[in-house]
């Protein structure tokens, strides 16, 4: 087996996904046609080509207007799931919706909210794929919206949502997660996991990363990479165990960082940090999650030991319960030691590092 037959084939959770960001490009397309949806673009090509994030967030909320009704979003769902099956053994995922983007297409929480969890039942039965959803504040939308989507989770309450995110940027281009640390503790009322993008932008510092963690309740990070510029904040992350979602790709995109050893997702990993890996935006970001792993264990150079505490460190990041955890950890390790056993008769199948 070559080895990157077995990044392929090892089992996969992915903890940060848009799932609007699934959506097939012809599916995107044909249903902008269809319903007459001025997209930025009108081929995959020229529509996912991007100079920064907010070029990148303008076409990412366009094609929240392609939607109409509960119908759509258990297609899109249960298609992002077959896709990823496909293309990489994905076992489980937790995704991010924002209910926000469609309220003024007349579409309330509870169409959004179920017509996804109609479609990801579906693919769980047939694929045999879990998932929770995590619905996400805008950022750009103000305080009274996001207090508004929490109350709308207290109000109708699903056990397939396991948490609360935040997304998008403020206004005026910036994370400032701190400034909704209100529905983050009504959140916290409710019993749901917590989580923020935080750490992603140029400004981005290392200090945001820890006192979001403190100051929101966070559960985990998702991206965080600029922690990694500081050292005693990696060693607080690192003692605190602190998980980080992260998407290579994406970086490249935004933040135009090479695929490399000198990748600060690649510091974060030599640091000893809780990395897992995931799409972030597939079709956007024209990646799957197979070729996430492919930039870490080929483009950055880590082996396979690395790659098998990723699988194994994403378990723990989830918002599973322990049984479910405990079900995973077994599955996933005897599939690891036959792909290690298989990798291992191949000679200098394996990365450089481990």
């Amino acid at each position: 087996m070559e080895y990157r037959d077995y990044l392929r084939l090892v089992p996969k959770i992915e903890l940060h996904c848009h799932i609007v960001s699934t959506i097939r490009p012809k599916r995107l397309l044909g249903w902008a046609a269809e319903r007459g949806v001025a997209l930025p673009a009108d081929t995959a090509e020229a529509l996912f080509d991007y100079d920064d994030i907010v070029d990148f967030l303008a076409v990412f909320n366009a094609a929240h207007e392609v939607f109409r009704t509960r119908e759509d979003f258990a297609t899109l769902a249960y298609e992002g799931v077959a896709d990823a099956v496909a293309d990489g053994n994905l076992c489980y995922r937790e995704y991010f919706v924002n209910p926000d983007n469609f309220s003024h297409l007349g579409l309330g929480y509870t169409d959004v909210v179920d017509g996804l969890i109609d479609g990801l039942r579906r693919a769980e039965d047939e694929f045999g794929v879990g998932f929770g959803l995590v619905p996400a504040i805008n950022r750009s939308m103000g305080i009274d919206v996001a207090m508004a989507l929490v109350e709308s989770m207290a109000a109708n309450p699903r056990p397939e949502v396991l948490g609360l995110g935040q997304d998008d940027l403020r206004a005026d281009g910036q994370e400032s997660p701190l400034d909704w640390a209100e529905p983050f503790r009504r959140a916290q009322e409710l019993g749901v996991r917590l989580t923020a993008h935080v750490g992603e932008l140029p400004s981005s510092n290392a200090a945001s990363v820890v006192e979001s963690w403190d100051a929101l309740g966070l559960d985990r990070v998702d991206h965080g990479y600029h922690v990694a510029d500081d050292g005693a904040r990696v060693a607080e992350a690192r003692e605190r165990g602190i998980p980080f979602t992260c998407t290579p790709r994406s970086t490249q995109f935004l933040s135009g960082w090479a695929l490399d050893a000198e990748h600060p997702i690649a510091a974060m990993i030599r640091a000893g940090l809780r990395v897992t890996l995931a799409t972030d935006d597939q079709v956007f970001f024209r990646t799957t999650l197979r070729e996430e792993f492919e930039h870490v264990g080929l483009g950055m150079g880590f082996g396979p030991d690395v790659i098998d505490g990723i699988v194994l460190d994403s378990i723990e990041a989830t918002w599973l319960p322990e049984e479910r955890k405990r079900a995973l950890r077994a599955d996933f390790r005897r599939q690891l030691r036959a792909l290690r056993g298989a990798l291992d008769s191949t000679p200098s199948s394996t990365g450089t590092g481990s």
